[in-house]
């Protein structure tokens, strides 16, 4: 039903109302209402990144901070004893008085940054809270927002292909320990004819992480978990191009060429069914690396 006109009369200022008689919004409302949720998306990633890196360097402070209580404990074990055997040097001193500095200065950085990592969970939780609320404002069933779905797509595509890139990387440097590491073995097993007790430690050593990385690589299976996120994310990629460009089943059904918001839905039906099956997918890899640790048990 028709909920009246403006004065004005201009395009797109008309709400026409939905089926259960609640008003839709004029074409000038859905694209405030789409500016104001990208910009409170904006909003949270700078946010939710400043967050990330204020917790980063967080753990960064405290390892150094766990260095500078080694080394005072070291240092003043050093001075204590020398109190005893030797007159302390000014060495001793200065090098106890500039790392309990360091200490103290991390304390107190550490302390800081903590109430800096404090204000910036809650202004997280507001941003997504503010995020949340325009998402609900925004009409879904509209092709404006079947676009924001498929053009969200895109970030989908990048986080598989980074867990993609990061799973090869890991099975890659898994794999030439494995490899190297038997070479060198054996080669040195070869050379050790059983009187060098340092060849046979390092032997040993080698042996052990060879074995080490081969179960680890067996246990976690990178190189599949690689290779399902890039192939869910190559599949989105052609879906995307396809919606966007009219290829293939996005072209007509039937004969009749499909509008937008048909192929909008059409990709958002496929671009689910991806995600569900990548997340099987984790799953079977999951439950065969648990029964085969219950097997070697």
């Amino acid at each position: 039903m028709v909920s009246g006109q403006s004065a004005g009369g201009g395009r797109g200022s008309t709400p026409i109302g939905d089926s259960n008689g609640t008003p839709a919004l004029s074409e000038e409302e859905e694209r405030e209402r789409q500016e104001e949720y990208r910009r409170l998306v904006k909003e949270f990633d700078e946010i939710e990144d400043d967050l990330r890196a204020s917790r980063t360097f967080q753990r960064i402070f405290l390892l150094c901070l766990m260095g500078a209580i080694t080394l005072a404990f070291l240092l003043g074990y050093t001075v204590i004893i020398g109190l005893w055997e030797s007159k302390p040097t000014f060495t001793r001193w200065a090098g106890l008085v500039i790392v309990l500095g360091f200490w103290i200065s991390l304390t107190w950085v550490i302390w800081k940054n903590r109430k800096k990592i404090v204000d910036r969970t809650g202004s997280l939780r507001n941003a997504l809270q503010d995020r949340q609320s325009a998402a609900a404002r925004l009409p879904l069933d509209s092709p404006s927002g079947l676009r924001i779905y498929r053009e969200a797509s895109l970030d989908l595509i990048t986080q598989y292909r980074i867990g993609a890139s990061r799973n090869r990387r890991v099975h890659n440097a898994f794999q030439l320990v494995i490899i190297s590491g038997s070479i060198v073995t054996s080669t040195l097993t070869a050379m050790n004819e059983g009187a060098n007790k340092a060849l046979s430690i390092s032997t040993a050593a080698l042996s052990a992480l060879v074995g080490i990385s081969a179960g680890v690589t067996g246990y976690f299976k990178f190189r599949e978990r690689g290779y399902n996120l890039q192939s869910t994310a190559d599949e989105i990629e052609k879906h995307y191009n396809a919606s966007q460009f009219m290829l293939d089943e996005y072209a007509s059904q039937n004969g009749v060429p499909l509008a937008e918001a048909d192929r909008l839905r059409l990709f958002a039906r496929y671009i689910e069914r991806l995600k569900e099956e990548q997340r099987k997918r984790e799953l079977q890899l999951e439950q065969s690396s648990s029964s085969r640790e219950e097997r070697a048990s």
